[in-house]
């Protein structure tokens, strides 16, 4: 594991970078994005951020896939999602610019493929990763954002290729609720503000933008008698440009979690449960991987 300082905007920027032993030959790039430290829930938020590696599982999976992965730290902890209710987004920080600089950074030091960019984020995460799936459309084949909706004033936006993405979200969630709605922080005058679109919503605007096919495939997977386990109900999208897919997984009972993560059982009040059953960085490479599309067949 490598820690890297980068200077963009004129900021000092910081990653850690792990680089698989057995690389695959066109060698991938995983960009994980942390939930919200900056919050009150900073203290909850790091058993639910993407940022650690035994939270999330995407170390396991650098060498079990050969994958490179890379842990981006947030301005003051907390990403520019396009919301307009973070400290990245009050300080005007481009975190576009930054995830960019990362992976073409990678890209000429250790050979990671410039258009197979892979993104999973968590919370905050996970709307940044729809911001950059949206804005770095040629670099980014596919995303995952787990309990994020996609940003209500992001939703318009053309991007310049299709990418594919891996929807997921807990009917429990009561910090990100799988229907959408606003931000908890309100603005001068007490209104509502940084709305997200609900999961189902997030997945059709997902499927409009790449162009799949308008019938969806449900599929539905029971959570069996293990208690730990959580029943699954899967929505797909096929037939996108360049065969880019969308996904949609509405995980029943679970909270604002990782799946395949441990919640300590203090915090599970708070957090909510999480499926045991599922391991959502090992899923988002077996979704992500055959779908490394040439950014030239991804073009809208």
């Amino acid at each position: 594991m490598a820690n890297v300082r980068l200077r963009v905007d004129g900021r000092r920027r910081s990653f850690a970078l792990q680089l698989p032993a057995a690389p695959r030959p066109d060698l991938p790039l995983v960009l994980v994005l942390h939930g919200n430290r900056s919050s009150v829930l900073g203290p909850v938020q790091r058993f639910a951020d993407s940022r650690s590696r035994r939270t999330t599982g995407f170390g396991a999976c650098a060498d079990r896939y050969g994958i490179a992965v890379a842990y981006p730290d947030a301005f003051a902890g907390a990403w520019a999602d396009g919301r307009g209710v973070t400290t990245g987004d009050e300080h005007g920080i481009d975190d576009v610019a930054f995830l960019r600089t990362i992976a073409e950074w990678c890209a000429d030091q250790h050979g990671t493929r410039r258009d197979g960019l892979l993104v999973a984020g968590i919370s905050n995460g996970a709307f940044m990763a729809h911001r950059v799936a949206l804005e770095a459309a040629d670099l980014v084949a596919a995303f995952a954002a787990v309990a994020g909706g996609l940003p209500a004033a992001l939703a318009e936006l053309r991007p310049t290729h299709a990418v594919s993405a891996l929807l997921i979200n807990g009917t429990a969630d009561r910090m990100v609720p799988i229907e959408g709605g606003y931000s908890r922080r309100r603005g001068p005058n007490g209104e509502r503000r940084g709305r997200t679109l609900s999961l189902a919503e997030t997945a059709r605007r997902w499927a409009e933008i790449n162009r799949c096919a308008s019938d969806e495939t449900v599929e539905e997977r029971p959570a069996g008698a293990n208690p730990t386990h959580l029943a699954v109900t899967r929505c797909a999208f096929g037939g996108g440009v360049g065969g880019t897919q969308v996904e949609a997984w509405t995980i029943h009972g679970m909270g604002h979690t990782w799946p395949g993560a441990p919640v300590p059982a203090v915090l599970e009040p708070i957090l909510g449960k999480t499926p045991q059953n599922l391991d959502a960085a090992d899923q988002f490479c077996r979704f992500a991987l055959p779908l490394l599309i040439p950014g030239d067949d991804r073009r809208l």
